[in-house]
């Protein structure tokens, strides 16, 4: 399926105040970039850099006053997510180097706290995909979607204490779930077709049976619409906007996602 995705950011800036964005997909295995436009008024100097994760930023200086972003993709993408619940669970000596670094806690998800809670979830599920399926199916029944909850990151151990957040929360403890057996999972960051309400979405993606697979327990069966912005250890990594210095106003953040063609 084709979409066309649009994120219109406006602030008002009391002083010079240095941004990195993280607003432009790239084409990779699950999305293909066919156009993309990033607009800025009034108009600075862009550096545009890739992190470590591989993700596209940009660096700027906003100027005093109001300031504004937009930005459009179209983006073909898949209409289901991928699924195969016999992926088998991938050896520590056999995952790629660049891999690695999804296995250990982090800030937002502290896996070596949950060993014996995701053993006690995956019971009796082969090691892999079954497992991860199991969490993310936990996740859904167990702890309340809630969108517009919570303003804040909450580390997958407030989120499990609390029984609810939103989507970045859910991916918190899900993430940590899968840490803890030693399953690789990162954060993502980006737009799902027909979300409801409409924003910037979260979710996990897990490392079995030698590739990502997207896992998602806000939503239900295997529709797809996902277009990846960003990827990272937790949300700490994956703001599509981070400033510096004095607090500014969000005067406003508009995301649409239409689906343009099959």
């Amino acid at each position: 399926m084709w979409l066309r995705i649009s994120c219109d950011l406006a602030f008002t800036i009391e002083t010079a105040t240095p941004f990195i964005l993280m607003l432009r997909p790239r084409s990779g295995e699950e999305q293909w970039i066919e156009h993309d436009e990033f607009k800025i008024f009034p108009n600075v100097p862009i550096i545009e850099f890739t992190d470590g994760y591989g993700n596209l930023c940009q660096r700027l200086v906003a100027p005093l006053g109001d300031f504004s972003i937009q930005t459009t993709s179209d983006v073909q993408t898949s209409e289901f997510v991928d699924v195969d619940l016999y992926a088998p669970f991938v050896e520590i000596q056999n995952l790629p180097n660049n891999v690695l670094c999804y296995l250990s806690p982090s800030r937002y998800c502290e896996s070596d706290r949950f060993n014996d809670m995701a053993n006690t979830i995956t019971s009796g599920k082969l090691p892999g995909y079954q497992q991860v399926f199991a969490i993310e199916d936990w996740l859904r029944n167990t702890i309340s979607y809630i969108p517009g909850s919570s303003a804040y990151p909450m580390s997958a151990i407030e989120v499990n204490k609390k029984g609810s957040g939103v989507c970045r929360d859910l991916a918190h403890l899900g993430i940590a779930l899968c840490r803890s057996l030693s399953i690789p999972a990162r954060m993502v960051v980006g737009y799902l077709h027909n979300l409801k309400p409409m924003d910037m979405h979260a979710w996990f993606e897990a490392y079995v049976g030698g590739r990502w697979y997207v896992f998602d327990a806000t939503q239900t069966g295997s529709k797809g619409g996902y277009v990846s912005v960003g990827y990272g250890l937790d949300a700490s990594d994956v703001a599509i906007f981070t400033q510096f210095g004095p607090e500014i106003e969000i005067l406003q953040q508009h995301i649409t996602v239409e689906q343009i063609k099959n």
